[in-house]
């Protein structure tokens, strides 16, 4: 049995089996009575490396046994592996030859906090968002038939995973082509959140079977009487089990399902594994997990420990903190509570992310009008789609790069039928350490094109409040977009005042040269202006555009300069090129915003540094481009 932690190491444990894997070859090499062993110390490698770093923490130690076994057991990087999210992919690093540059995961240069093809080629599969692993498993074992290759394919996808509409698609598609695959569902029962939905209670009904748990206990009694019959049933037990639970979903759709089998227990996943290895068809292996196993505290609060915060050395200095106001999803979920107040057709509708978006208040005070629909993105917005069509006036909380997942719905369903949903797109623009998969990058791009859509870029946080008053009150799809973080300490008014659509403001008033900002860099910007005596204006709203104060801006100054924390193509620097385009108006511009390439996870400073976008970069491009005019 796994041996329990209760705190997080500070110094690197002593690990001399571990220090013989670097590789599943040379962990293939290791006696199979060894690994029990292993799996301890890299439950405690975990614990020390992740405390030194920061990142998901509860998610890896929940599947050291089960990464140890599938690494034993097939021939990766042969075998191709895929894991679901990546959340849970720590421990598949470290057996991977980057156990020694795990302290540098999620650092400026390091490793990233998801698997990434380019790092490894134990990485088969790049993954960031949820749901994607069968679909990819399943295209390498169909490409392994047309290769005439024997390599086998597994997709490793969490209970919270499987509730997303294309888990569910590649279910069906693999059974269709009879495709040579194995899925292990890691079902703990949480993936961030707390799991919602039928699916959930489904596999808790298959846990909690007492014909299953009845029928293996009395087999035990009268088989473990008969020499070396235990043992047989033992091996084959995992069969045994997929037909005590008759009927399944997975066996209807054509997968030959076995389990539940315990997640922590290594000799029972080894030998199901292998005999599940060597089978035809679609296999599905349900393996029970606990989230945070081994670690006491993460084992009480899941949640609370899906991810942590690097440990501070025990005698440093304390570090003084310049103040700061509150997160910007927090005046998101303080807002959604006092408007749901006064307007009681309003609801709120969250992927899975209650947390993060910080709907926790609102789902406890409005039970009745809080609605998880767990990992699906799609249903989510047209679910708001259908309760807008009867009066309802819904909020779609969500992070900018996963609204992505349902763009078609945002314009089929919503903006083509001119339907008044609310989408508060949190995570905006750079989000640091996670990368790429989870930057909101193009949100403006993708939102501004959508007819009838209002799109608006909150400066600080009471502009946040009231945009999402206005979006709210407006009559047809609205979009406010606010980064991950808090924001420069603004006052907040308390009431529930909307702006005046499509009014920009002006914060300081300069010469020659127009800083138009779309976001939460006016406070940036406002410094640059003091240094070079510009103008300085909060744009508010990036569609409508304020076209006539872009007009008399071209009109009294003599270089226009756009900033936005999205990518600088088809962003909100584009419209305002078009407008002037459209005008005939000739004025030299300069547009800052991310490059045309996918910025690597940093600490969030660094990446808007990388990018120009802090108040030296944006000095620097602004002194550059007015030399380059005086030549």
């Amino acid at each position: 049995m796994p041996t329990t932690f209760h705190e997080i190491p500070r110094e690197r444990p002593l690990t001399p089996l571990l220090d013989r894997a670097n590789t599943p070859d040379e962990l293939r090499r290791l006696g199979e009575a060894e690994l029990e062993t292993l799996a301890d110390e890299l439950r405690q490698y975990l614990l020390y490396t992740v405390g030194q770093t920061g990142g998901h923490f509860g998610a890896g130690l929940g599947v050291i046994e089960l990464t140890v076994a599938l690494h034993y057991v097939f021939d990766t990087p042969d075998d191709r592996l895929v894991w679901d999210v990546g959340h849970q992919a720590y421990p598949h690093k470290i057996l991977t030859g980057r156990r020694e540059q795990m302290g540098s995961l999620r650092q400026k240069d390091g490793i990233a906090a998801f698997p990434r093809r380019s790092e490894s080629e134990y990485d088969t599969f790049g993954v960031g968002h949820s749901s994607t692993s069968i679909s990819a498993a399943l295209g390498m074992a169909i490409a392994a038939r047309m290769q005439g290759s024997k390599r086998k394919s597994v997709a490793v996808i969490g209970d919270g995973a499987l509730t997303a509409g294309m888990a569910f698609e590649a279910l069906n598609h693999a059974s269709d082509v009879k495709a040579n695959m194995l899925v292990v569902l890691n079902d703990n029962d949480m993936s961030i959140s707390k799991n919602v939905g039928g699916l959930s209670t489904y596999l808790a009904k298959i846990l909690s079977s007492r014909t299953y748990a009845n029928m293996r206990e009395g087999s035990k009694k009268v088989l473990s009487k008969l020499p070396g019959a235990w043992e047989i049933a033992r091996k084959t037990e995992e069969h045994a089990k997929g037909m005590l639970v008759s009927g399944t979903l997975f066996e209807e759709l054509g997968w030959n399902y076995i389990g539940p089998i315990d997640g922590h227990d290594l000799p029972s996943l080894l030998a199901t594994l292998r005999n599940m290895r060597d089978l035809d068809g679609p296999q599905f292996l349900h393996v029970v997990t606990k989230k945070g196993k081994g670690f006491a505290p993460a084992e009480v609060d899941p949640i609370g420990y899906h991810a942590i915060t690097k440990l501070e050395p025990i005698n440093a200095p304390p570090v003084a903190k310049q103040p700061t106001g509150p997160k910007y999803s927090s005046v998101f979920g303080q807002w959604l509570c006092d408007m749901a107040a006064q307007d009681p057709r309003l609801v709120g509708i969250t992927p899975a992310m209650k947390e993060g978006s910080d709907l926790v208040a609102f789902s406890e005070r409005y039970p009745e009008r809080y609605f998880d629909v767990a990992i699906a993105e799609q249903h989510a917005v047209t679910l708001a789609a259908g309760m807008a069509c009867d009066g309802v006036k819904p909020v779609v909380a969500i992070y900018s790069t996963f609204l992505q997942r349902a763009y078609d719905q945002l314009i089929h369903d919503v903006a083509v039928q001119h339907l008044d949903v609310l989408f508060a797109i949190d995570r905006a623009g750079l989000v640091g350490e996670d990368g790429p998969t989870h930057a909101g990058s193009f949100d403006i791009s993708y939102l501004r094109c959508i007819p009838g859509m209002l799109v608006m870029t909150p400066s600080d946080e009471n502009e946040l409040r009231r945009m999402l008053t206005t979006g709210h009150l407006f009559d047809g799809p609205a979009a406010v977009r606010y980064p991950r973080g808090t924001g420069p300490n603004a006052p907040i008014e308390p009431g529930l005042e909307p702006l005046e659509i499509g009014k920009g403001i002006i914060r300081r008033q300069g010469k020659k040269t127009a800083l138009l900002v779309f976001g939460v860099q006016l406070s940036e910007a406002l410094k640059v202006g003091e240094t070079l005596d510009a103008t300085v204006v909060d744009m508010r709203f990036v569609k409508p555009l304020d076209e006539a104060l872009v007009r008399e801006l071209a009109a009294s100054h003599e270089l226009l300069v756009t900033i936005e924390e999205n990518s600088v193509m088809g962003g909100a620097g584009s419209a305002v090129s078009e407008v002037l385009a459209r005008e005939n108006i000739l004025k030299p511009l300069l547009h800052l915003g991310l490059p045309d390439y996918y910025v690597e996870h940093a600490k969030p400073t660094q990446m808007l540094a990388e990018c120009g976008l802090n108040a030296a970069g944006i000095e620097a491009a602004i002194r550059a481009r007015l030399a380059l005019r005086a030549v």
